[in-house]
């Protein structure tokens, strides 16, 4: 492998050059900041000492009880699986599914994934491991699936559970309560660890090019970067695969993107409508069953004292969608007007656009918080609390601004 890397910034179109790091080290691009690269000490040990722990931690998630539910002499007892099952009995087959991959399926694919490719690397250095079509198949999915792992908002939505129903009945947690918490944090640092691009460059070294483009702008038609494995091309109206992992390449193309992003922006603006009318769930008590929707599960905790739950709640699952939604038309129309601003206001926009990104995952804690106590409060005759309309379309909201998010090319606002 060459001592040179050349590397295209994903977020605002201009190819550096620089040569490759030492363990420790990162390298920026010199416009935007943005992290081009970043090499970690003891980079492939420490992956898979994180990931073998995480899935250890996950395996007695699943396999001990979870926590139970206890009123007047009858209990409940569930386990973390039984939190996704109960949903789907309940005729939530799409919620039960988001659950469970958010939270067990992605997350298991992800950290055996990079265990195998970070192995795959230590290998390298003493031969060179040729990569089966199913392993540059995985490779590529990862990047997809990094960010619909959950596990740390799945944590926050189980504590919030915690204190609404504290009030109701006696609650204790399970040996699988402690090793899911350990989990969610092992999860996190894996994940912060795993570089995409150094697998890439490690496993199958970027093609080298003829001639140089340091300095290039994608947004001119300079080049050509794939989105995937971040192999840089020489523009070619010809070429339409990457030449490292045959992926499709996208060409700069500002309308066509506005379009889509605003067209997923849109139906999670429908969607958020029924899911701020509609009962998030519904408790039934002695005979008797009462839906709240989002605000009155609010306004109850506030009642009940519970403030920090309280605004929590209202920050997760109103204001963060509604400013999310409403920063991301304020990018899109700005985007579509100017097509192309100086690099003080492009970084304005940058951070707006990256603040959303981030944030946007946090809304699913309200989605989380009714799978728990769905699964956990089921005492026939006495006391149960099932899924409200306003479930489906509040998830569908946080999924449309996420993909709406991801899709949009954050290049388009720089010159």
């Amino acid at each position: 492998m060459s001592d040179l890397c050349t590397k295209s910034c994903i977020e605002c179109g201009l190819v550096s050059q620089f040569r490759e790091l030492p363990s420790g080290s990162e390298a920026s691009c010199p416009r935007c900041h943005h992290t081009l690269c970043s090499i970690g000490a003891s980079k492939g040990q420490g992956v898979m000492a994180y990931a073998v722990a995480s899935l250890i931690t996950l395996v007695m998630s699943l396999t001990f009880p979870y926590m139970s539910f206890s009123v007047q002499g009858i209990s409940q007892q569930i386990t973390l699986y039984q939190a996704v099952d109960m949903m789907n009995r309940l005729d939530n087959s799409l919620i039960a599914a988001l659950l469970f991959l958010a939270v067990i399926f992605l997350p298991a694919y992800f950290l055996v994934s990079a265990i195998w490719f970070y192995s795959l690397t230590e290998k390298k250095r003493t031969h060179s491991p040729n990569l089966s079509r199913l392993a540059i198949f995985i490779l590529k999915t990862l990047s997809w699936v990094k960010p619909w792992l959950m596990v740390d908002v799945f944590l926050i939505g189980v504590l919030v559970s915690l204190i609404k129903i504290a009030a109701l009945a006696d609650v204790s947690m399970g040996i699988s309560f402690w090793a899911f918490g350990i989990y969610a944090m092992l999860v996190v640092k894996t994940i912060s660890l795993v570089d995409f691009d150094w697998i890439w460059d490690r496993l199958i070294p970027p093609n080298p090019l003829h001639e140089s483009v340091t300095g290039s702008l994608f947004q001119k038609h300079e080049h050509l970067v794939c989105h995937v494995c971040g192999q840089v091309h020489l523009y070619d109206d010809q070429l339409s695969q990457c030449s490292r992992c045959h992926v499709h390449l996208h060409r700069f193309n500002p309308t066509k993107n506005l379009q889509i992003a605003w067209a997923l922006l849109l139906t999670s603006i429908i969607f958020y409508i029924p899911a701020n009318l509609y009962p998030m769930m519904y408790t039934s008590a002695f005979g008797t069953s009462e839906g709240s929707t989002i605000i009155e599960g609010v306004i109850i905790l506030w009642n009940m004292g519970s403030y920090p739950v309280a605004l929590i709640i209202l920050l997760a699952s109103v204001f963060i969608p509604m400013a999310k939604m409403i920063a991301l038309a304020y990018l899109y129309w700005n985007a579509k007007r100017v097509q192309g601003l100086p690099v003080d206001e492009a970084t304005r926009f940058l951070k707006i656009y990256r603040v959303t990104e981030f944030i946007g995952r946090w809304s699913m804690i309200d989605i989380f918080v009714v799978a728990i106590l769905v699964a956990l409060v089921q005492l026939d005759g006495l006391m149960a609390i099932y899924p409200g309309p306003a479930a489906l379309s509040f998830a569908a909201v946080v999924i449309f601004t996420m993909l709406s998010a991801m899709i949009f090319d954050s290049r388009i606002i720089w010159k």
